[in-house]
């Protein structure tokens, strides 16, 4: 991509996310334990994407006609999300810019422009698929109509001014403990499904042949593959870990790193395990009983309680999948807030900014909904995962070009190995989302 300098007085004049930058004390205890705690929540709020509604159906559909299998699909793509994390992470604490403000500095306005666009639309298309899948929920659990659910998700905007006026302390909680509210519900869910675990300890580390060989669960595992690093993630991440107060010395900055990296890993664990948890009871109820074909959320719903024989289950299910969705819609809408500033520098009220956002996934998710109803916000939700597949790279290759340029990150360049390493999950990346695209045109 071609590139072009800019005066460094230009490029530091406005912080990502300038009403919570360095907003977030750190302790100068002598204790590692004190200092870390400030660094808990960022990890959490990029994990959201992770197990968001959009990985539902792949999971499902993977664990219903495939049982236990495609688990180790989840651990490969678990770690290249950690490494990418890392990265992002390490871009914002090292320059203090987040990823889209880097691409604005460096690169030409033509390049800079058609980023922003895909960022745009990726950051849409995620957000369609939360709000379906929040609507969905709603639908479910309280018989509200899909186009009502739709507006009624869309009201999340209020709630993120609200925390966050309070402190951006306040927004990572609240996510916090949604993640936790589906943790628990899955895990409640996998011990009434009584799964085998020496099968899924099995597949979890070790690669069946069939994945490659079976043409149809390639595609599944590709589509799993695609559907997990979200790009509008690194666009997040590498904003909201500088909402931190440590100091900003190459000492403070790498020991920001470190901690910044134990909180996004810890994080990713625990979407691993929710990610892994609906597949493993997806396999344990449908797949043993003879039911393959259960990829719709609906179906799902219907089918795990009279399966279990457990009345609340169906509705575990459906509360996980609203606190996902609505977890999910408010990370996207402060994803978006920051591709807006970062790539046009563009300054609004926060409400403004929030409200635009909103409104890009809204419009069209509400047009279709009351067009189509549930068979159409199930296309969307396939077309939606198309869409962040073909944008997913244009994030992966600027995060690894610069976090790799040791011009732009001084002594916290990525080494040799990691990126080696980087380029290689980047090209992977490309290659089987390629690979989808053509079979999903096909």
């Amino acid at each position: 991509m071609e590139t072009q300098s800019i005066p460094i007085e230009e490029t530091r004049r406005t912080h990502s996310l300038p009403g919570a930058h360095s907003t977030v004390s750190v302790s100068d205890s002598h204790l590692l334990w004190r200092r870390a705690l400030a660094f808990i929540g960022p990890g959490f709020m990029v994990a959201v994407g992770y197990m968001d509604p959009g990985n539902w159906a792949t999971d499902l559909a993977a664990g219903s006609k495939y049982g236990y299998t495609l688990l180790f699909v989840i651990m490969a793509s678990n770690l290249m999300a950690i490494l990418l994390q890392h990265l992002a992470l390490k871009l914002g604490v090292a320059s203090e810019r987040d990823l889209a403000q880097a691409c604005r500095d460096h690169y030409s306005r033509p390049v800079n422009i058609s980023l922003w666009i895909f960022a745009e639309i990726a950051i849409a298309a995620c957000d369609l698929a939360e709000v379906i899948g929040s609507a969905i929920a709603l639908q479910l659990l309280f018989g509200i109509p899909l186009i009502a659910g739709v507006i009624i998700t869309s009201l999340d905007v209020f709630l993120i001014l609200l925390l966050e006026h309070r402190g951006f302390r306040y927004l990572e909680a609240f996510v916090m403990v949604l993640i936790g509210t589906i943790a628990v519900l899955f895990g409640i869910e996998i011990l009434l499904s009584r799964p085998e675990f020496a099968p899924i300890l099995h597949n979890l580390f070790i690669p069946s042949r069939s994945i490659v060989a079976n043409p149809e669960m390639l595609y599944i595992a590709i589509s799993i593959l695609g559907a997990t690093v979200m790009p509008h993630n690194l666009y997040l991440h590498s904003s909201i870990v500088q909402t931190r107060n440590y100091p900003r010395t190459p000492a403070g900055k790498r020991e920001a790193i470190r901690l910044a990296g134990f909180d996004s890993a810890a994080a990713l664990m625990l979407a691993l395990f929710i990610n892994a948890a609906i597949l493993i009871v997806a396999a344990a109820v449908f797949h043993r009983s003879g039911h393959t074909e259960v990829a719709e959320i609906g179906d799902a719903y219907k089918l795990l309680s009279p399966l279990l024989g457990f009345t609340g289950a169906s509705m575990m299910f459906a509360l996980a999948l609203l606190a996902s969705g609505q977890n999910s819609t408010i990370t996207g809408t402060l994803a978006g807030q920051i591709v807006m500033e970062g790539f046009l520098n563009l300054r609004l009220p926060a409400w403004q900014r929030r409200l635009i956002t909103r409104l890009i996934a809204i419009v069209p998710t509400v047009i279709v909904t009351a067009l189509y109803g549930s068979s159409g916000t199930a296309r969307l939700l396939v077309f939606s995962q198309v869409v962040l597949s073909m944008q997913l790279s244009f994030a992966v290759f600027p995060l690894v070009q610069f976090t790799s340029n040791r011009a732009f990150m001084g002594s916290f360049v990525n080494r040799a190995w990691t990126r080696i390493l980087s380029w290689i999950v980047a090209v992977l990346i490309a290659g089987l989302n390629t690979w989808l695209l053509v079979q999903v045109f096909r």
